[in-house]
């Protein structure tokens, strides 16, 4: 793709939701470091990790930098590795990190979540099997008592009265968020964690109100945004990130059942669905290519008036333009690609003819 004006880059437009402005439209998607301490006081602290990786991408020119899923709760991690956000001494860590990324004009955002099923395994390098007790793991829960694989232990099912109080433990870590010095929050819903498991009928067997109808499947999801939303300013920006598919032939959550939702979630005060898919099945096919998931974003977008990030391989400047330029996306979401470079965005800029703020120490090198 030729070079654009910087005037006409649609990468470098800012985008406004709510009273926050972010600066472009290139968003670092949440990715789980895995490096915090498992256990004792500093469970789920921010590290020097942590700072060093989220001010690299804030430095690098990434208009908002959308912290990885942070627990809700300790039973609410991935791994027992993660970071959390269920105590105040996490918070304390994480104004750090807010404070570096928002001197360096971008905007500062986090994920929180609870990974139900999928919780209390190892760090990905180790293999990302299931742990116990004698590796710092637990039981996990869900919406019904089936593995989320084999060799994966039975998880607990939870009680209407333990969904209320996960529902509890997201508005804590809203205000949480806020204290931390976050201008934008994203509640969890892909990927196979606790949200997403109660969306799809693959993993949620239950007969009460939380299981069975599309209404039923969608309450518990509905009701965490409606806590967090009622304890997140008004003026801030709530984001919902959705597995748009499970890439299921049957009995699963589909592109229909997301954009039926996604109308929802615009209703009860979501402002913007980062659309991603899959992990809620384990060895299911999925057609990755680059983009490949740019599709499910580009037809909420067109079917709803609800804003939509676009993830999964985007990799180059042209390519993410010409996403945005075509109106398949508000924004692109990268991942991976901004592990490999730090300085994505500014790379970015110079091949659309663009300009981005340069740090003072760095102007030499422009």
């Amino acid at each position: 793709m030729s070079a654009a004006p910087a005037a006409f880059a649609a990468l470098f437009q800012p985008c406004t939701l709510r009273s926050v402005t972010i600066p472009n439209r290139i968003w670092m998607a949440p990715m789980c470091q895995y490096s915090a301490e498992p256990s004792g006081p500093d469970a789920g602290v921010a590290q020097e990790w942590h700072f060093a990786h989220y001010a690299a991408r804030a430095t690098g020119g990434t208009g908002l930098i959308l912290q990885e899923a942070t627990a809700v709760s300790p039973e609410g991690r991935i791994t027992p590795y993660d970071l959390g956000i269920w105590n105040d001494t996490q918070v304390e860590a994480l104004r750090r990190i807010t404070a570096f990324i928002t001197s360096q004009g971008a905007v500062p955002g986090i994920q929180i979540a609870h990974a139900g099923r999928k919780a209390s395994t190892d760090q990905p390098w180790n293999g990302g099997g299931p742990v116990g007790p004698e590796a710092h793991g637990w039981r996990p829960s869900a919406p019904s008592a089936v593995p989320f694989d084999e060799g994966h232990p039975e998880p607990h099912a939870l009680t209407t009265e333990e969904i209320h109080e996960v529902t509890g433990q997201f508005a804590a870590a809203a205000r949480r968020a806020l204290a931390a010095g976050y201008r934008v929050l994203e509640i969890h819903g892909a990927h196979g964690y606790l949200i997403g498991e109660f969306l799809s009928p693959h993993s949620n067997r239950r007969t009460d109100s939380y299981g069975g109808s599309f209404e039923h499947r969608t309450r518990f999801a509905l009701e965490v945004v409606d806590a967090v939303r009622a304890v997140w300013p008004e003026e801030l920006p709530l984001l919902f990130r959705i597995s748009a598919t499970d890439w299921l032939e049957e009995n699963g959550w589909t592109a229909d059942d997301t954009v039926r939702f996604a109308a929802l979630l615009k209703e009860h005060g979501v402002d913007l669905l980062d659309v991603s898919t899959g992990g809620l099945a384990p060895h299911v096919k999925i057609p990755a290519g680059p983009g490949y998931q740019v599709p499910f974003a580009a037809r909420v977008k067109a079917e709803t008036s609800l804003p939509v990030a676009a993830v999964g391989l985007i990799t180059e400047p042209g390519q993410a333009e010409k996403i945005l330029a075509n109106g398949e996306a508000d924004a692109v979401l990268l991942g991976r690609e901004l592990l490999r470079d730090p300085f994505w965005a500014r790379r970015a800029a110079a091949e659309l003819g663009a300009e981005l703020p340069v740090p003072s120490p760095y102007h030499r090198a422009w």
